[in-house]
């Protein structure tokens, strides 16, 4: 027999007694682990490892899957760091609620059955949409369509789920966004009326982030792409290039983007302005 350490361990970290005992976990089993602490009873027939992320305990406490922007986190999709501590819990259509000590989660009714542990993507974006600025939900969406973790199928029933007044966002999204921050330039620059190329590739330059006017190539600099003296180095070379064939080039990077935007927003109207003339 598998041990249930074992099995939640290969299931995510938490599920119901009914789905361990189809894998030869019994009743008493559980019971025998849970009393030597390689298991945790959560709550009446749902058991968790002690390494469980306490939100999808607390979600299981709840009654259903962790949701909303924890969720697509631990999905591996760019989400803007928050310090909220509030558990948000999808419960498909009909789910119980479970109310706890100290109880404080957010529930959310849409579509579907809600199992145990994360949500999937296509309901947490949709439960996060409810909660997340326009940016930052508009960030997570291309972060997951990117990564090819949102099928046409989900992006269909997103469509669907969301208010009509949020069609214009899903239309302006793009599969090849590749850092969250390029997808909030991009959003606040269009609501400013500046349009951009996206990922445009330059004879003696090589591939940039944006484009405007044909003259103004904006780059979002990313930590993780641009850190260090040999990245700024190439940055820099690149510039120079790109300089000699009539380009004025713009970086920001996350400090600027999140906390400073008056200053980007700023900047790129003045050199679009020079542009154009």
């Amino acid at each position: 027999m598998i041990e249930p350490a074992d099995l939640l361990h290969t299931l995510g970290g938490i599920a119901r007694g009914t789905l361990l005992q189809q894998f030869g976990s019994t009743r008493a089993h559980l019971a025998v682990a849970a009393r030597a602490g390689t298991i945790i009873r959560v709550r009446q027939g749902v058991y968790a490892l002690s390494t469980t992320d306490p939100k999808v305990v607390a979600a299981a406490v709840h009654g259903g899957a962790l949701t909303c922007a924890d969720a697509l986190r631990a999905h591996g999709i760019w989400v803007l760091p928050s310090a909220a501590t509030i558990v948000h819990v999808w419960l498909g259509s009909s789910g119980r609620r479970h109310p706890h000590a100290a109880c404080e989660c957010i529930p959310h009714h849409s579509p579907g059955i809600a199992d145990l542990g994360l949500a999937p993507v296509a309901a947490a974006l949709v439960h996060a949409y409810r909660y997340l600025d326009h940016d930052a939900f508009f960030a997570a969406y291309e972060s997951a369509w990117n990564k090819h973790l949102l099928s046409a199928d989900d992006r269909r029933r997103i469509r669907r789920e969301l208010p009509r007044s949020a069609q214009w966002l899903l239309d302006l999204a793009r599969s090849d966004a590749e850092s969250g921050l390029e997808s909030i330039l991009r959003l606040r620059l269009h609501l400013l009326g500046v349009r951009l190329d996206c990922q445009v590739v330059i004879d003696g330059v090589g591939r940039v982030d944006f484009v405007a006017e044909r003259r103004v190539i904006i780059e979002v600099d990313g930590r993780l792409n641009h850190d260090g003296p040999e990245m700024r180095h190439k940055d820099l070379t690149r510039d120079a290039a790109a300089s000699r064939l009539g380009f004025e080039t713009l970086r920001f990077d996350y400090a600027m983007i999140i906390h400073d935007w008056d200053a980007v927003a700023r900047a790129v109207i003045s050199a679009v302005a020079r542009a154009r003339r």
